[in-house]
């Protein structure tokens, strides 16, 4: 098990074993949550989300209702996903992603909003300040534009005489496009040229994809994003195919056969968004909740990957890593 897996789950033990008061006996919350990804992307990390609320006193059926919605890798879906969570009237929503709180955020003022992962929510305009918001929007600030630069420096020792790497993007996603500036900049200094490749939707990937083996790149980069993370198979099959290391922002990738990721941990990011969710149902309001920065980051590492590609992972990488698949 991870290590930052273990300190997770030590978390989940302590609350489930504090004494779990009724929320105002008789009352149903309603909880929506709206996310970018798929459910099968996301189930993991809800089911740490819900587990961690039950164990601050809330049990689905009895006091709690959890109001799914998921984009499934197209974001053109939020806006209308995020009308219809408000229409339910819940008590708080939860958004996933920068473009799901975003609609979110246009879909309603008064609901708080609890998000889980946005590098730069006062760059974004969601917030006012990470100490006091303001407005009704709190939660993680994920830090993923910051780690592309470390990612970066993975991909450089792991191949050390690196010239030319391949950044896959979502040009559609103003998060993806903060981090092609810092990636181009990280790379110019170290001296790499960088290619980007562009993936506004699922029926793009294959065509973007052709283009990969023209540009003759020794590795590749592929940024967070919804619609990327949702074709997670078919990215790293193809990625594979090409015989390239690559470097991914979310341990799911390497699960999925992907060669490493490096990033903030999302299991965390859910388990600490149901604390703020329970705050808020207790009266707390997101205007005074301060934005909190994760602590926990995970270094993956495939193995079996590596082998299939004919590669071999530093120890100095090893060393660091919280998850190696053999």
């Amino acid at each position: 098990m991870k290590r930052s897996a273990l300190l997770e789950f030590a978390l989940l033990g302590a609350l489930g074993g504090l004494p779990a008061e009724a929320q105002q006996p008789g009352r149903t919350f309603r909880v929506g949550i709206l996310t970018g990804y798929t459910l099968a992307y996301e189930r993991p990390f809800l089911l740490i989300f819900r587990r961690t609320l039950s164990g601050l006193g809330y049990q689905e059926g009895k006091n709690l209702e959890i109001l799914y919605q998921y984009a499934n890798g197209d974001p053109k879906r939020l806006p209308d996903l995020a009308a219809g969570l408000v229409r339910q009237r819940p008590s708080v929503i939860v958004a996933a992603t920068p473009p799901a709180i975003a609609a979110v955020k246009r879909a309603t003022t008064s609901v708080p909003i609890v998000m889980t992962d946005d590098s730069d929510p006062v760059g974004a305009r969601f917030v006012a300040s990470l100490a006091r918001p303001g407005g009704n929007i709190t939660g993680i600030a994920d830090m993923d534009l910051e780690l592309n630069g470390k990612r970066l420096q993975l991909l450089k020792e792991l191949v050390p005489r690196l010239q030319r790497v391949a950044v896959i993007r979502n040009p559609d996603n103003p998060a993806n496009l903060a981090a092609w500036r810092l990636v181009e900049s990280e790379a110019h200094k170290g001296g790499i040229e960088v290619f980007v490749v562009d993936v506004r939707s699922s029926e793009q990937i294959n065509a973007a994809f052709t283009t990969i083996p023209h540009l003759r790149v020794g590795a590749v980069l592929l940024f967070s994003d919804p619609v990327l993370s949702s074709n997670l198979a078919r990215i790293v099959r193809f990625v594979a195919a090409q015989r390239l290391p690559a470097v991914y922002g979310v341990g799911t990738f390497t699960t999925a056969g992907g060669l490493m990721t490096y990033g903030t941990s999302e299991t965390a990011n859910w388990s600490q968004a149901a604390t703020y969710v329970d705050r808020i149902l207790k009266g707390a309001k997101p205007a005074d909740l301060p934005i909190e920065r994760p602590t926990t980051f995970e270094l993956d590492v495939n193995l079996k990957a590596a082998r299939g590609i004919g590669i071999t992972i530093p120890q100095s990488i090893l060393l660091q890593a919280n998850d190696v698949i053999r």
